[in-house]
């Protein structure tokens, strides 16, 4: 005889209402939707498919017996794009009528599974000769925020990035940062060389007076003690802006 957890529930939860939902398969008319949507992903990619429905084949695991359309819209609506969907904080999420624990779960999954698979693709190799996967790393964890992130990219004296760590958190439009304790885990973690990184959730990637006031102080204290600030980068939603390139470094 099967044990209690190996017996079918008579309801389930759906995280769109708190009232139980009957388990069994979604309607027909769901089932075929989702079915031709899952073909359509697997035959042609992203790229057959517009953000609305990349995002219901996210919402299918967390919804499993209702017609995600709706809310699939709605999340669309409030954040305008796939990535910024995927990207919002927890608190805005819930803000959407329809998201529950179970949709939060699987977004942040998928921004996980993102993150990670970038970071792979720099973590101790050469930033410099890898400075295009660099680039797409610092745009796929940065370029879809809400509000300012400061990050640090610390590298070996072979350039090679040993760590990155976020230094702060801010606002929509502005973020503390202190040169001084860049410089003090740069010695911590006996880097000889860092990369600064920030983003501008405005999309534009053009400097600030602060900004490059900022830069500046940290490249001073750089100097102090023999480390060599090779960039900073301004993420945008579109593009990165260079220091280095633009000459403010």
């Amino acid at each position: 005889m099967p044990s209690f957890a190996e017996q079918p529930l008579p309801f389930d939860f759906d995280e769109t209402t708190p009232t139980p939902l009957p388990v069994g398969p979604p309607p027909s008319y769901i089932a075929d939707h989702r079915a031709r949507l899952r073909t359509r992903f697997m035959a042609g990619g992203a790229q057959a498919m517009p953000d609305y429905e990349m995002l219901e084949l996210v919402l299918f695991r967390a919804i499993p017996r209702r017609d995600v359309k709706p809310l699939a819209h709605a999340l669309m609506e409030k954040f305008g794009d796939f990535n910024r969907v995927v990207t919002a904080p927890e608190p805005r999420l819930r803000e959407v009528k329809g998201v529950g624990d179970a949709v939060v779960v699987e977004l942040k999954i998928v921004e996980a599974a993102a993150h990670r698979m970038a970071r792979a693709k720099v973590l101790n190799q050469h930033a410099i000769s890898g400075w295009d996967a660099l680039i797409d790393y610092c745009h796929t964890t940065m370029a879809h925020r809400e509000t300012e992130q400061f990050r640090v990219l610390y590298l070996d004296r072979k350039n090679v990035l040993i760590a990155d760590e976020e230094q702060a958190k801010g606002t929509v439009d502005h973020v503390p940062v202190y040169p001084r304790e860049v410089v003090k885990r740069a010695l911590e973690l006996n880097a000889s060389a860092l990369i600064l990184v920030h983003n501008h959730p405005s999309g534009d990637p053009t400097p600030s007076q602060s900004d490059i006031a900022m830069t500046q102080q940290i490249e001073a204290a750089c100097i102090t003690l023999g480390l060599s600030l090779h960039d900073h980068l301004i993420v945008g939603k579109s593009r990165e802006l260079s220091f280095k390139s633009e000459g403010y470094l």
